[in-house]
């Protein structure tokens, strides 16, 4: 069956909000999503075929400092807020439709990082709690998140272990994809010395991230090419933006426009993104 892959990103995969609203005006819905970060997030909309929602999120509270602020870093030692971003907006403010979403037949997996084992590993999105606790562990940037507990293990964000779930996808059985990916063609990430100071940070309680933040550039770099070789294939379906777009972005036009983009880049494959599911 045909797959969804999503990468995250924090602010940039409003870009594959757009390629997923694109779908749901034609009412295409994948069998099987997975993702990491706010990918995945914003992908529990196209589940629950919210349609501009995760748009309206930005709009609304981008520069709204319980969204994005340090004074969160003093309520729960993070960048964002996490209560108002995974519990007050989905129960409140903008409410997540459980109906719907739990009318989905298909597969939905939540890509994490086991900080203590540094392997990712993959939760059953369709089991979310009310503080949709998986989301808080799959965005869990170190040093912007703390690490989230689960089940009496500590998570970080699944783009840590395994940027672009391809091949967890693959062996699952599916045999088409459409992978969303929300940097231009050509982008190759560099290894970050942010990276190699906050795994020195983490290195006695858990060392076996120190690894994962370190190679964290070579492994991005090599599913991207794998994904390449897959679309070369006839495998795959990439859509990626043509500009890059910053993972904080505060101008709300841009993240409209990347929105846009999303949408326009998907409407125009939309013809072969219905093969994969022939």
């Amino acid at each position: 069956m045909p797959s969804l892959i999503l990468e995250g990103g924090t602010l940039r995969p409003i870009f594959s909000a757009g390629v997923m609203d694109a779908l749901l005006d034609q009412e295409l819905m994948f069998p099987y999503c997975i993702g990491v970060s706010a990918g995945i997030s914003n992908g529990f909309s196209y589940i629950s075929k919210q349609k501009q929602r995760n748009l309206e999120i930005l709009e609304k509270y981008r520069h709204d400092k319980r969204y994005i602020g340090y004074r969160n870093f003093l309520r729960s030692r993070s960048l964002f807020g996490l209560d108002f971003v995974f519990d007050d907006i989905p129960n409140k403010l903008l409410p997540f439709d459980l109906k719907t979403f739990h009318s989905y037949s298909g597969q939905l997996l939540v890509g994490v990082t086991n900080a203590q084992t540094g392997l990712p590993e993959y939760m059953n999105g369709m089991h979310i709690d009310k503080k949709s606790t998986m989301l808080r562990a799959t965005c869990a940037i170190p040093m912007y998140f703390p690490a989230i507990e689960m089940n009496g293990y500590n998570y970080y964000d699944g783009g840590l272990s395994d940027p672009i779930p391809i091949r967890k996808s693959i062996a699952d059985g599916n045999k088409q994809h459409l992978i969303v990916l929300t940097q231009p063609k050509g982008y190759v990430k560099q290894s970050s010395k942010q990276n190699a100071m906050i795994g020195k940070l983490f290195k006695s309680k858990y060392p076996h991230l120190e690894e994962v933040l370190l190679t964290r550039h070579n492994r991005y770099n090599e599913t991207v090419k794998f994904c390449e070789q897959l679309e070369q294939e006839g495998r795959a379906i990439i859509l990626r933006p043509k500009r890059s777009l910053n993972s904080f972005e505060k101008d709300i036009n841009k993240l409209r426009d990347a929105y846009q983009h999303g949408y326009d880049l998907a409407s125009d494959h939309m013809k072969v993104i219905h093969k994969l599911f022939v």
